[in-house]
């Protein structure tokens, strides 16, 4: 099912481990340099980190010490847990004492741990921040206190069962800390799959995946982590909740809803029950160009509204393509690069695939085969590898998401572009867009960043940069975040999303399940 992937056997102290063998040639690396006019800095890392000292009282470590069987305070399990993978990230573990810390990591072995913690860290006045892969990009894992005296990593790895597999119903319960690649072989070796896969596979739990509503490679005929999941089990300080019943219910408001996305703002969840198929007997992607990226996302368009609807779809803008982004290096040539595919049984692959193939050569897309699909999914995994190469020459790099209506997918295309090139201004900055989720009504936008490193302020940089982007999409209507979240970066922007009254109701639910405001203070609620 899913190929070119590794596992480290301990996510969260890898979460900055580096290949074996550089991706970047020495001569691309000057390459980088020169075109750039990067300032690579004196080292890749700052020196020795300075770690304050744990803040936990001792009353509260006792009282916590009673009701976990995995508490740490040593300065290697609390700096693996002090920050998730967004470019800001990744640079501030490079600067030393610029990163926070937790003051403990708590590894609990089942859930009635994790609801004996909340209930201490709520009597002893402790933040908690619930910790899946570590692999949030809008700061929604860094440890922030929230004004109490000590915040607390909850890493959820030991939530780890293979609880049921329904395989009348075809689905399987499992646990909140199993990783992308743990459930995947759990269900193949029953013969199935979740098929969820968004390029943080390699390290994302499935917690992790519906507290963030996450999309993967296949959830334009999937869809997306939240539409797959029929029940959830939570655990907040006010108690545990089951949600979900049947396929469909009218009792109310989907309760549901209020979980997935909520990125342990209200509570933990715990276990997930999703919807499994079996494992497709053929996988079938191609490339496609197509003349530009207008081009491209009206053919798009007519295959999300009109069928045969792909599984996967994703098209590159002019300059992704031309940059060879998709294709880890191999260019496309002119135009903009089009992939499609589809997986399941061999008749239904190849009907599908037929039909795309005469809809797609009908409206002058020239075909390139199944290599250069083949190329992108191997250089997928690679990408977060090689930002931190390009990050240690003194490179700004960094990706954002937003959707969009069909009507207004090129107006926030160009709007979103032209401001994050022009709060980079000055700094050599190249953007570049990919399509990879389609509606029927709308479709998806994510955007690459590249550019110069301020070596005085990087950190103001691409926070002026995203503000300016955010600001954007905010503006002509678009989502703040498709599949990110809203973590601690999009909070500011949420009451753009939703209105003052919208962020007024998440804030009452906050307080029912949440009285003492201590799980992840600071995320999701501006």
């Amino acid at each position: 099912m899913v190929d070119d992937f590794t596992l480290p056997a301990d996510p969260a102290s890898a979460w900055a481990a580096a290949p074996a063998t550089p991706l970047l040639s020495d001569e691309l690396r000057a390459f980088v340099v020169q075109v750039f006019e990067a300032e690579p800095p004196a080292s890749a890392n700052g020196g020795a980190e300075v770690v304050p000292p744990s803040a936990l009282t001792p009353q509260a470590r006792a009282a916590l010490a009673a009701v976990v069987d995995d508490l740490r305070e040593d300065v290697a399990a609390r700096a693996a847990h002090a920050n998730g993978m967004s470019y800001l990230d990744l640079l501030r573990h490079r600067l030393p004492g610029s990163r926070p810390l937790p003051d403990a990591v708590l590894t609990p072995a089942d859930e009635a741990q994790v609801a004996a913690v909340l209930a201490v860290a709520s009597e002893q006045r402790v933040a908690v921040v619930p910790f899946g892969g570590g692999t949030s990009v809008v700061g929604g894992v860094t440890p922030s206190a929230g004004g109490f005296a000590a915040v607390v990593a909850l890493d959820l790895r030991r939530l780890d069962a293979f609880a049921e597999l329904d395989e009348i119903s075809r689905t399987a319960t499992l646990g909140a800390g199993l990783t992308g690649p743990q459930a995947e072989a759990l269900l193949a070796e029953r013969g199935y799959t979740l098929g969820h896969v968004p390029q943080s596979f390699e390290r994302a739990t499935l917690g992790g995946y519906a507290a963030t509503r996450s999309a993967g490679q296949l959830s334009t005929g999937w869809g997306r982590f939240d539409a797959l999941v029929e029940r959830l089990r939570a655990v907040t300080p006010a108690g545990t909740l089951a949600l979900g019943r049947a396929p469909g219910s009218a009792a109310g408001p989907d309760l549901r809803q209020l979980l997935l996305g909520s990125e342990g703002a209200f509570g933990v969840i715990t276990e997930v029950t999703v919807r499994i198929r079996p494992l497709p007997a053929a996988r079938r992607h191609e490339g496609w160009r197509v003349a530009s990226f207008a081009e491209g996302a009206a053919l798009l368009r007519r295959l999300a509204q009109d069928g045969p609807k792909p599984d996967l779809a994703r098209l590159s803008d002019e300059t992704e393509t031309a940059m060879g982004v998709a294709t880890a290096g191999e260019q496309a040539g002119e135009g903009c690069l089009l992939l499609v595919g589809w997986e399941g049984g061999e008749a239904e692959v190849a009907g599908r695939a037929l039909a795309t193939d005469a809809l797609l050569r009908e409206a002058g897309a020239v075909p390139l085969g199944e290599q250069a699909a083949a190329s992108w999914r191997t250089g997928r995994f690679r990408a977060p590898r090689l930002r931190d190469e390009l990050i240690d020459l003194g490179i700004a790099i960094e990706t954002l998401e937003t959707a969009a209506s069909w009507r207004d997918l090129e107006r926030v295309h160009a709007a979103v572009g032209e401001a994050l090139r022009g709060a980079l201004d000055g700094w050599r900055p190249v953007v570049a867009c990919h399509v990879s989720h389609l509606y029927a009504a709308g479709a998806s936008l994510y955007f690459s960043v590249i550019a110069r490193r301020d070596a005085d302020d990087p950190v103001g940089q691409w926070q002026r940069a995203k503000r300016a982007a955010t600001d954007a999409m905010a503006a002509a209507g678009a989502t703040i975040t498709h599949h990110h979240a809203v973590g601690a970066d999009h909070a500011p922007w949420l009451e753009a999303e939703v209105g003052e009254a919208g962020v007024a109701l998440l804030r009452a639910v906050k307080a029912q399940l949440d009285p003492a405001g201590v799980m992840n203070p600071g995320k999701l609620l501006p």
